[in-house]
């Protein structure tokens, strides 16, 4: 079982990417996030790895931190939860966001993944209360990050910026990871409008 490479991102495709490791072409499912990361990564990037072996295929599923990993292998565990609507989820909601909007009961917030109804948010909500009780933390869901920049709770500036770009309409995990990329950029003492319109020009990509 593989469970982790490091390697260079080598291409992007409908729901993952090719990671070459040492002139291995590793192809990856994964969600937007960890693409997002990946991309940002000069150099050698470290992928967490879940493998699944299926009667006709081995599948590799990649993660760019170990709270996404955890909180994927619990949405398995979900009744009409697999593989690609798993990722499909995390691409919509970091894993402390997920809890918060399952401990809140947020069914609408919830339907903004793809894939997820009416039906389906019900379950995640009754089937998660207990994992999603247990985070406290912004980052218990799963420790430090394998690839670029986590998305967290960000201090100052950076936390003023998320806020004007969720007041601009964009959702928060889209908000966040953006800000992230552009404090990465700009450094950390960065300014409050230099954050904003870096972070709006990685949105309009």
């Amino acid at each position: 079982m593989i469970g982790k490479l490091t390697g260079k991102l080598d291409g992007v495709q409908d729901g993952g990417c090719i990671l070459d490791v040492n002139g291995v072409g590793y192809l990856l499912s994964c969600s937007t996030k960890t693409l997002d990361r990946l991309r940002d990564v000069h150099g050698l990037a470290t992928v967490l790895v879940e493998t699944q072996v299926r009667q006709d295929a081995i599948v590799l599923v990649g993660f760019a931190t170990a709270g996404e990993r955890d909180t994927f292998r619990k949405l398995g565990s979900v009744q009409g939860v697999g593989t690609k609507l798993a990722l499909d989820i995390l691409s919509a909601f970091a894993p402390e966001d997920l809890a918060e909007a399952v401990r809140r009961a947020d069914r609408t917030g919830l339907r903004q993944a793809n894939g997820v109804g009416a039906k389906l948010a019900d379950r995640l909500v009754t089937e998660l209360r207990d994992w999603a009780g247990g985070i406290q933390l912004p980052n218990a869901a799963g420790g430090g990050s394998a690839v670029g920049a986590a998305a967290l709770p960000l201090p100052g500036a950076a936390a003023d910026a998320v806020s004007a770009l969720i007041n601009l309409g964009w959702k928060r995990p889209e908000a966040q990871a953006a800000v992230n990329r552009a404090k990465g950029r700009l450094g950390e003492d960065a300014g409050l409008e230099g954050l904003i319109r870096d972070s709006l020009k990685e949105l309009a990509r």
